[in-house]
């Protein structure tokens, strides 16, 4: 059984005391594809890091994170640039807008948000696509860029069934992950009305730890809990969930 995390930072400062014993467990557990989003140009070198030392289980993308647009936004979008001329990614992301912690920002994050598209268009890369509170602004852009070329991911899918219906009409799969075990996580209660073919698995480690682990730091092994809801939901085996969940992230990625 493969299983595919298509979102997870492990180069996160959360890992620094455990992070290859932190692999190490996923991969006893089947876990082999790890997809990494950027954030911003300080965590590159550590990025290329567990790619050199993961050749064969760690992919990454390449971006600059909504939360990080900042005054600096254009020199760290040119750093974006440079890599993606540089060497192979598998993505453009974590790219997108996210107005719970910042709405002064909207103007740049748009700006930076639409920049990428067309990076990854230029490089017929996907986007894996960060949404906080900010759905319809995110959509508004989508719609602007809609054309054969914008496919990808709408990471941490928390909205609506309509919402949901949306994102697909975009080209997007949905990334479902420690959400979808949450008593109020909401999207449980329609999820089995998509077609399984739309989504894909993520932990977002260290953030968004699923039940029986919420509130606690999540890694990728706990992807495991979300596979196992994810069968509950469209009850068929958790072998079936990983092969075709995992094929999806292929049709993503291209790996």
């Amino acid at each position: 059984m493969i299983i595919t995390d298509t979102h997870t930072h492990l180069y996160s400062e959360a890992f620094d005391e455990d992070r290859y014993d932190m692999i190490h467990r996923a991969l006893e557990l089947g876990v082999s594809r790890f997809f990494i989003p950027a954030i911003d140009s300080t965590y590159t070198l550590s990025m290329l890091q567990l790619e050199k030392d993961f050749p064969e289980n760690v992919f990454l993308m390449m971006g600059l994170h909504p939360t990080h647009v900042k005054d600096n936004y254009l020199e760290e979008l040119r750093h974006v640039e440079d890599m993606l001329e540089k060497q192979k990614f598998y993505a453009v992301g974590e790219i997108g807008i996210d107005l719970y912690w910042d709405k002064t920002t909207l103007d740049i994050q748009i700006k930076a948000f639409k920049y990428q598209i067309q990076l990854a268009k230029k490089y017929k890369l996907p986007i894996v696509i960060h949404s906080r509170e900010s759905f319809d602004e995110i959509f508004e852009v989508l719609e602007s860029e809609k054309d054969d070329k914008l496919f990808g991911i709408f990471h941490c899918f928390t909205g609506t069934l309509e919402q949901a219906h949306r994102a697909i009409s975009y080209n997007m799969k949905l990334g479902i992950g420690g959400v979808s075990t949450f008593k109020n996580g909401k999207i449980d209660k329609f999820l089995n009305q998509i077609d399984l073919k739309h989504i894909v698995l993520e932990t977002d480690a260290p953030y968004l730890s699923p039940v029986p682990y919420r509130g606690k730091r999540n890694e990728s092994a706990y992807i495991i809990n979300v596979l196992e809801k994810i069968s509950e939901i469209y009850k068929v085996s958790k072998e079936e969930v990983a092969k075709i969940t995992t094929q999806n992230s292929k049709d993503v990625f291209k790996i």
